[in-house]
């Protein structure tokens, strides 16, 4: 085991998650959370749930998570890391308040989380520290001291997230009828959100056609695809583009779609595509049904050969990367200088969110921020 390694202040670290249903009975309560306060009806949220169903009412998100737990737990410990891992989730169990309740009884006070969202967005960043706002004053109603919490900077373009996605292409590749794969273009993929929320992501000086969203999955899929095309020797077309749309058609989101995609590719005469889901951390079920059911059919459709690359997952880079994200920010709130891993050209994210960064419509409290 190497020398111990030194995390404080921290004393416990807590994976935070979206959470999803492990069985058809949870599906439309599971929606409910999700939806909670927007009005919509059960029989609609039956419907959503269709894409559930066709996969036994289970979303895979659930068991990733508890692969990267273990994962973190065997990186920490096979490092001389002496920090306890907690797991909760936005809106299924283990929910948020219940293991930020454990975490408190079992004596924690300062508490670093990772949030499985490697980007910054309302939802991907300032939701999970109004959701962590939420469970704190939870606690304290309850009559319990509630740890302080901080959460770890936007990993995007950390080399142990981007490394294992530079393999996931090129194990994707090698998928693809060989006639096809010299002349297989990439379509990077993440989730769509309305343009309004993507113009106001990141910190204000960011804030523009995109904000940092867009400008952070850019960074990383260039990246990516300089790798590939030193790997393989040969220049790829790439595109950014995105994938489960969830809002009112009046509202503009970002686009293309995948789909749509698909067909512009088939239609300029694209031999095959890779499709790899670069905004998401792992397999879950926006990736499972948004790429490997619907945008698989409709290349099927179209007769266009397409192969998906695996997301990080529980990859042990990744693990390490944590590791790695945890003692720097240990060594900041201590006072020492650090130097921080980062791919790219946008550099390293902030530790903590400024004033202004990723704003809600409505305005809420949010923990591990400036505001």
């Amino acid at each position: 085991m190497a020398d111990q390694l030194d995390p404080s202040p921290y004393d416990a670290l807590l994976l935070l998650s979206f959470g999803g249903p492990e069985g058809p009975d949870d599906v439309v309560p599971f929606l409910e959370n999700v939806t909670a306060g927007r009005g919509i009806p059960r029989e609609r949220l039956k419907e959503v749930g269709q894409h559930y169903y066709l996969f036994g009412g289970v979303s895979p998100i659930n068991a990733q998570n508890r692969e990267l737990l273990q994962a973190l737990r065997k990186d920490f410990a096979e490092h001389g890391l002496d920090l306890p891992v907690y797991w909760g989730n936005r809106n299924w169990a283990p929910y948020l308040t219940d293991t930020l309740r454990t975490m408190a009884d079992d004596g924690h006070r300062r508490v670093l989380v990772l949030a499985t969202s490697a980007y910054a967005s309302y939802s991907g960043c300032r939701q999970y520290r109004e959701n962590l706002a939420d469970a704190l004053a939870a606690l304290a109603a309850e009559g319990r001291e509630p740890p302080r919490v901080d959460k770890l900077r936007h990993y995007f373009n950390h080399p142990g997230f981007v490394r294992p996605m530079i393999d996931a292409v090129l194990a994707a590749l090698a998928e693809l009828p060989y006639d096809v794969r010299p002349g297989a273009h990439l379509a990077f993929t993440t989730h769509s959100i309305p343009t309004a929320a993507a113009d106001t992501s990141g910190p204000v000086e960011a804030h523009g056609d995109g904000g940092a969203y867009v400008a952070e999955h850019l960074d990383t899929a260039k990246v990516v695809a300089d790798a590939v095309r030193e790997a393989t020797g040969v220049e790829r077309p790439w595109r950014l583009v995105y994938q489960s749309r969830s809002g009112a058609p009046h509202i503009p989101w970002l686009e293309p779609d995948i789909c749509d995609h698909l067909e512009a590719e088939h239609a300029a005469g694209a031999p095959a595509v890779v499709m790899v889901p670069i905004g998401f951390v792992s397999d879950h079920m926006e990736v499972k049904y948004d790429l490997d059911t619907e945008a698989a059919a409709k290349a099927a459709e179209l007769g266009l050969p397409v192969a998906r690359a695996a997301t990080v997952g529980a990859d042990p880079r990744f693990a390490a990367a944590v590791r790695e994200l945890v003692l720097e920010r240990a060594a900041v709130e201590c006072g020492e200088t650090v130097q921080r891993c980062a791919l790219g050209e946008l550099g390293p994210s902030h530790d903590v969110c400024p004033i202004g960064c990723c704003p809600a419509r409505s305005p809420r409290p949010a923990a591990a921020g400036l505001d």
